[in-house]
């Protein structure tokens, strides 16, 4: 269970996560990457995202494009919530499927 801190925290970097994937997304036309559920570690070092991409053809393709600029996703975070936090947390990214998960059930409910 998180504690309150963690909690803020978590709310503070899935707010500037999603203001970063959102402008770097725009020069994409067609795709949108939104952040669903951010989970941060106790000791606040590791930052797990959940994210959500449509079309979901092209989640894993972006999804792995961000984890190979995540470095550069780190510098831009931390250049935003430097005077928040002391530490940026370690990024860690995965593919959110809820959304198709529930589409699939609607699908299969129609039938």
């Amino acid at each position: 269970m998180q504690e309150t801190r963690q909690n803020r925290i978590a709310r503070l970097l899935q707010k500037e996560l999603s203001s970063i994937f959102q402008e770097q997304t725009r020069k994409m036309h067609g795709v949108l990457v939104s952040v669903t559920r951010v989970r941060i570690s106790p000791d606040l070092s590791v930052c797990t995202a959940y994210l959500s991409v449509f079309p979901s053809e092209r989640a894993e393709q972006i999804v792995e494009n961000i984890c190979a600029n995540e470095k550069t996703v780190r510098y831009e975070l931390g250049t935003r919530v430097r005077n928040q936090l002391r530490v940026i947390p370690e990024l860690r990214f995965f593919i959110d499927d809820s959304l198709d998960y529930l589409d699939r059930i609607d699908q299969l409910l129609k039938e």
